[in-house]
């Protein structure tokens, strides 16, 4: 990760998230009658370190459960982190006073997976996008209709609809709120969870094609999590791969579809639909995701892996530097966390 360039807008270094079930007195004194210990935290998020540029699109791909929801509220200070800095601008956001705090809140925004739970359905979409700016002086009460159809305008809605319910839209329609919702902000950084998982094929690409009109019109730099790596191939300027809380592999996009290193990535890719009308044989990755409250020692992924060896069972690999020839991959590095990459 570099850290002397001053086009990073968002870093993190060592970043964990650790969730421990909550128990009552009766799973307390169960446990104690029982013999049991208590249940351990939950690695939603293992030690990530990341430095996301200016103006950039990084896709971040995984299996539901491997942290990426989790590294992207934090991202947004939705959830705080249990270890760990976030930087924003060069500068750690626990050391922020309150201007500066303010600013990076507004300036990281999110939209969410589901587009009807995250709209509040009791409000009418005037509203839902207005109130924010209004609140935080960015917009006169008087200024709010006509900067709601200015918004409604760029994501492709009808102003004349500014008047309705979330229900009253279509799935679609109603992403395409909560964009306009993120924009309102004026933001930097839009971290998308998912944004077009719930949608269909078609709408995908309407919402997709959305995205990057806005940020050749904003300068927008996007966190795109998704657990499809044909939507990201389409969007993404550098692609991360998560397994289990940690980054094992990340690189520009290019790269991770041509030369991808580590046999996680490898397994994915090799498992996405194709035009080709050849027959293909498809083999799921062996195994299941390990427990996050009971990780594997060593790497990860090496209960599931077929060159797993005697050297992953007990030690972690780390990110390092890949070298490898006929893929160009610019200024950005293609680093990946696997000891078949040491020649041993």
């Amino acid at each position: 990760m570099s850290a002397d360039r001053d086009d990073i807008i968002l870093g993190v270094r060592q970043l964990e998230r650790h969730y421990v079930q909550p128990q009552d007195m009766v799973d307390r004194l169960g446990r104690v009658l029982r013999g049991r210990a208590a249940p351990r935290p939950v690695q939603a998020v293992a030690g990530v370190d990341l430095d996301i540029i200016a103006g950039e699109v990084i896709g971040v791909v995984g299996e539901s459960g491997c942290g990426k929801s989790t590294l992207g509220r934090m991202l947004t200070g939705i959830l705080p982190p249990t270890r760990g800095e976030i930087f924003y601008k060069g500068r750690s956001v626990a050391t922020l006073d309150a201007a500066a705090r303010r600013q990076y809140e507004l300036s990281v925004q999110m939209i969410f997976q589901d587009p009807f739970s995250s709209l509040n359905p009791r409000m009418r979409v005037i509203d839902i996008i207005g109130e924010a700016p209004m609140a935080h002086g960015m917009v006169t009460r008087a200024a709010k209709e006509a900067y709601v159809c200015e918004l409604m305008q760029k994501v492709g809605l009808d102003p004349s609809y500014r008047f309705r319910y979330p229900h009253q839209f279509s799935g679609g329609q109603r992403q395409r709120i909560g964009v306009a919702r993120a924009l309102a902000l004026k933001p930097s950084v839009i971290v998308c969870d998912e944004a077009v998982a719930a949608l269909d094929v078609s709408i995908q690409a309407q919402v997709l094609n959305l995205f990057i009109e806005l940020r050749r019109e904003y300068g927008l730099t996007y966190f795109f999590i998704s657990h499809n790596l044909g939507v990201v191939s389409h969007i993404s300027d550098r692609v991360a791969i998560m397994y289990l809380g940690r980054i094992v592999e990340i690189a520009p996009t290019e790269t991770i579809f041509k030369a991808a290193n580590h046999p996680y990535t490898q397994a994915l890719i090799k498992e996405l639909p194709r035009l080709q009308a050849e027959r293909r044989q498809f083999d799921t990755i062996k195994g299941e995701l390990p427990s996050p409250s009971d990780p594997p020692a060593g790497c990860p992924f090496h209960p599931r892996c077929p060159h797993a060896m005697p050297r992953c069972r007990v030690e972690r690999p780390l990110l390092k530097s890949v070298e490898h020839d006929g893929v160009s991959g610019g200024e950005s590095k293609h680093l990946s966390a696997c000891h078949l990459n040491d020649g041993s």
